[in-house]
């Protein structure tokens, strides 16, 4: 297991390297100069000259990517163009309110999508499958703009159950210590505050899983109606044994690797598309951050941004390639 764990982790370096090279070249090839952007349409030739010499800029394309590298391998991110801050610093409350909505996301995701995956292959073929299944298409079809302003017009400005913007109560700010104000109102003893939060995670939660859930509704109830059938599972109902632990402690394992393969891909999915969400939900999480970085053309900001969310992508494959062998004896990793 550590010698594939220390292979995967080597196969990271040309992974990145190469993800480096695409999102540079790309983001180069964007019409637009940055130094008429941050200086304004009136600013004159010189002045702009004179920023791209100090961002360096004017220099040839290669030379550009080779600092840019040096300064990734020296753990320098950069610093923002706009802000002039740096972007280690700064991205890092972005990048914990979108880990905080991501993962609020695919527990709701998880938790709705397997179990209705599982009775929908329990009852095949019932009303509850077809119902269920019919849920599970709506969710993927569902736009998730139009079900976000749906949700705030409905709880927000109808019922006035749960707020529609931002990550917590203005009035009553949350002590920032970890940048996950859910795990910072606990560690200052605010429960009040915990529920504050949690209030305010409803609804994006709810508009970002809504289309996770349907797909893992879906791979759940196609895996276990294939597990259903094996001849295991046929021995435990014949000894005896309800239903119920028949479904969730023996079939559900079984069935569990392809459904585990799809959560890792959507989570990973969910880290850089939440931009919709975010725009629509106040939420300040780094898809905005990235968002806004590409209407004003601050290079850094964009590559930096799209490496920290590739790497954590690669990151949750490795970690879900190891569950398969937590979950299945069988599956060994040399």
């Amino acid at each position: 297991m550590s010698s594939y764990v220390l292979k995967r982790l080597l196969i990271l370096i040309p992974v990145l390297l190469g993800m480096t090279l695409i999102v540079f070249s790309i983001i180069h090839a964007i019409p637009g100069d940055p130094a008429e952007t941050i200086l304004g349409q009136k600013a004159t030739e010189q002045s702009k000259e004179a920023l791209r010499l100090q961002l360096g800029l004017n220099k040839p394309w290669l030379q550009q990517y080779a600092t840019y590298l040096g300064d990734l391998f020296r753990g320098d991110l950069g610093n923002s163009i706009r802000t002039k801050a740096s972007i280690a610093t700064e991205i890092l409350p972005y990048l914990a309110a979108t880990l905080e909505l991501t993962v609020t996301s695919m527990l709701f995701a998880t938790f709705v999508g397997v179990n209705a995956g599982i009775i929908s292959a329990w009852r095949q073929n019932f009303w509850s499958d077809y119902t269920l299944m019919i849920i599970a298409l709506m969710g993927v079809s569902m736009p998730i703009f139009w079900l976000g302003l749906m949700e705030q017009w409905i709880f927000s400005i109808k019922l006035h159950w749960l707020p529609s913007i931002g990550r917590m109560d203005q009035r009553d700010p949350v002590e920032s210590i970890t940048n996950m104000y859910i795990i910072d109102a606990m560690l200052s003893g605010r429960w009040d505050q915990v529920w504050t939060v949690m209030k305010h995670l409803i609804l994006p939660s709810i508009a970002l899983g809504t289309i996770p859930m349907a797909v893992i509704a879906r791979m759940t109830r196609s895996s276990m109606l294939e597990v259903m059938k094996l001849d295991f599972v046929r021995t435990a109902k014949a000894k005896g044994l309800s239903m119920f632990f028949v479904v969730y402690k023996h079939a559900l394992k079984n069935a569990s690797i392809p459904v585990l393969t799809v959560i890792g891909l959507q989570t990973g999915a969910l880290l850089g598309g939440a931009v919709l969400t975010e725009t629509i939900f106040a939420w300040p999480g780094v898809g905005r951050y990235i968002y806004e970085a590409i209407s004003s053309r601050d290079y850094p900001v964009i590559q930096s941004g799209i490496l920290i969310i590739a790497f954590i992508f690669v990151v949750i494959n490795l970690i879900v390639d190891l569950l398969y062998a937590f979950i299945d004896p069988r599956i060994q990793y040399k």
